[in-house]
């Protein structure tokens, strides 16, 4: 099974004070650390979306053996960064993508390696903290047109996931899967 993983990566991080693909932590970059998560949770490749900061973040990327696409309109929100990686996907080679968002510090392999249980062309489905859906999300090829049809602003394919039965897979004993927007005061 070739599943692609898609690491967003393109926000200006306004909360944070510097874009996402920039953001480190006493851990290091994080997105050095997504790239690893994805191709260490079973990913066949990893491609990263950027958008804000492009040059400085695909300096971090140097050596990494990943694609990277711009969503040129990034600053429209995650749907933008959404839609320009699932349409650089080789659909021909590849049966589904792992979306996962650069600002998970927390979410590792382990999680990655979860969802990935579910994968299939035809296959939709998340990671669940405590019940409460969140990412990496699964998206067989089947559904990545409509992903791209239905993504709009700062929602990505909730619209999509929503009307469509998607499997919630429990990892809250793995991570908390909290978006990290801004750093502690």
């Amino acid at each position: 099974m070739r599943v692609a993983g898609l690491l967003l990566a393109a926000g200006a991080g306004s909360r944070m004070g510097t874009p996402k693909a920039l953001v480190r932590d006493e851990d290091g970059p994080w997105l050095p650390r997504g790239v690893t998560t994805l191709r260490d949770g079973g990913c066949t490749t990893v491609t990263v979306v950027l958008g804000a900061a492009v040059a400085e973040a695909v300096e971090l990327l140097d050596g990494l053996g990943v694609d990277t696409v711009v969503a040129h309109d990034w600053a429209d929100g995650m749907s933008a960064s959404l839609r320009a990686g699932l349409t650089s996907l080789d659909a021909d080679s590849t049966e589904a993508a792992l979306v996962h968002l650069v600002d998970l510090p927390d979410v590792g392999p382990d999680v990655v390696r979860r969802v990935l249980g579910a994968a299939g062309p035809g296959a939709l489905a998340r990671a669940g903290y405590q019940g409460v859906p969140g990412h990496p999300v699964l998206l067989g090829r089947d559904h990545w047109q409509g992903v791209v049809e239905t993504a709009t602003g700062d929602q990505g394919a909730k619209p999509y996931l929503r009307s469509h039965e998607t499997a919630l897979v429990e990892c809250g004993d793995l991570a908390t899967g909290i978006d990290v927007d801004s750093f502690p005061d």
